[in-house]
């Protein structure tokens, strides 16, 4: 059978633009499909974006929901070169006197200088143990102690380090012993003098119970660098001695093994500088609180400004917002407005009495200093105002919080209208495929009537002209 390689070249009539047209006019349902598909997807967007605002009031509302969050304090030195201080939560508010008199140190120990860092000087094992050094005498010129008692610190196990006889410099002593992670760290010194190359270790622990014993098993010339018993024999010579923090809370003695000392007023570090006297403030943080309050306002207003943007209509372009008109995102502001106007039952009953209040244009706004009054005056009421005890549901934190829970779980009004909207988004794509493949069935029939169409009138055009060329031929003959 005779084909058409492309459709109008047989009959001359212009089949391509006319069955265009027909696929034009076969496809208007696909592109209202398109159509309802980008509106529901905006619609989805909304709602995603709806939801995020949600998300960060709730976020602000719980923790203004939580007592605990009104029971934070601070803590403030006043010298700050000799301490800082954190509180936590067990902290109660006072005024401290803090006499620093002695920091704690770690205590370092020199051995005897060599001439050369990379010479051999013996192998055998280092054991190296922790305790308290007590009686006797110390000579601060020679490091040395005399008639002295070590006491072992038992929370800590002694740790032996193993000096290989190919790799014994004072080099590989110095790495050995950091590799052993024992406790200690060890370095090398140059003291410029004829054997000037010095190994050094410090324990990495401050405190007396950190002074260290080290025994040797070995060369005696190992021994003789390095073995150090503070009740015994001692090589190394003492640079630092090792001691505790000691100050004084109000008149009352406190040591420590570490200048972050805890806990000697309940609920409060102090991270020891320097020896002087400082005053120490615990205070109520309402800093932190007024910052929470105004975080919520600012969430309450940016979910008004959210919900604004997709609920407006555009008068240039006749066309309005995503959520236009829509019920749910209504239904939501009202019921976020009412629980933020209905009265509490504690000391204090609404929102005004802190200075929060809502304007003419539905947000809220927040006088700073009538809030820092109610914390000055009534902190234990402004808390109530927004939280209240396990089992309780007052407190616009915890009501708002529970509401955006019931909003946005399983069954809520925001996640309903979102599962909603997906499913219609889905049938919405079922239905264009559905209906994709009826246009494309109909515009197959009409492809293949136009190609017999096209043949048709291709194959009368050849008739005619071959008729048309026997009567000419005709007509020359009789003549």
């Amino acid at each position: 059978m005779a084909s058409i390689s492309s459709l109008g070249i047989g009959s001359n009539l212009d089949l391509s633009t006319l069955l265009t047209n027909l696929q034009t006019a076969e496809s208007q349902p696909l592109l209202q499909l398109q159509q309802r598909q980008v509106s529901y997807t905006s619609k989805l967007s909304a709602y995603g974006q709806l939801q995020s605002a949600l998300t960060t009031l709730q976020a602000s509302a719980k923790k203004l929901g939580d007592p605990v969050f009104f029971q934070g304090v601070k803590a403030a030195a006043g010298t700050a070169e000799v301490l800082s201080a954190s509180a936590g939560g067990t902290a109660a508010p006072g005024t401290y006197n803090i006499n620093v008199t002695q920091m704690a140190q770690a205590q370092s120990l020199v051995a005897t200088g060599q001439a050369s860092a990379k010479t051999a000087i013996g192998s055998g094992t280092i054991t190296i143990d922790f305790g308290t050094i007590g009686g006797g005498t110390y000579d601060a010129v020679t490091g040395k102690y005399s008639g002295a008692s070590f006491t072992p610190d038992a929370e800590r196990t002694a740790k032996s380090i193993t000096i290989d006889p190919a790799k014994s410099t004072l080099e590989d002593i110095r790495d050995a012993v950091n590799a052993a992670k024992a406790g200690v760290t060890a370095s090398i010194v140059n003291d410029g003098s004829g054997t000037p190359n010095r190994l050094v270790l410090s324990s990495t622990e401050t405190g007396k119970a950190s002074s260290m014993r080290i025994a040797v098993a070995g060369d005696a010339a190992l021994a003789n660098l390095v073995s150090h018993d503070p009740a015994g024999s001692q090589s190394l010579q003492q640079t630092i001695q090792a001691q505790n923090a000691e100050l004084t809370v109000n008149g009352i003695a406190v040591t420590s093994k570490s200048n972050t000392v805890k806990e000697s007023i309940q609920g409060v570090t102090l991270n020891l500088l320097k020896v002087g006297t400082s005053s120490l403030g615990v205070t109520r943080d309402t800093a932190t609180i007024e910052t929470a309050i105004n975080d919520f306002v600012k969430a309450y207003n940016a979910l008004q400004t959210t919900a604004g943007s997709l609920t407006a209509y555009d008068a240039g372009t006749k066309s309005g917002a995503a959520l236009m008109g829509d019920s749910t995102l209504r239904n939501i502001q009202v019921a976020i407005r009412q629980v933020l106007t209905n009265p509490q039952s504690g000391v204090m009953k609404t929102m005004s009495e802190i200075g929060v209040g809502f304007t003419k244009d539905g947000t809220l706004a927040l006088d700073s200093d009538k809030l820092r009054k109610a914390m000055a005056d009534n902190l234990e009421g402004v808390a109530g105002l927004f939280s209240s005890a396990t089992g309780s549901t007052e407190g616009y934190g915890k009501q708002l919080s529970a509401l955006v829970d019931k909003l946005t779980s399983t069954g809520g009004a925001l996640q309903a209208a979102t599962e909603g909207m997906k499913a219609s988004i889905k049938d919405l794509d079922d239905q264009y495929d559905d209906m994709q493949e009826r246009v494309d069935a109909k515009m197959a029939i009409y492809r293949a009537q136009f190609t017999q169409l096209d043949l048709l009138v291709s194959r009368m055009n050849s008739t005619s002209t071959y008729l048309t060329q026997q009567f000419a031929s005709m007509s020359n003959s009789s003549k």
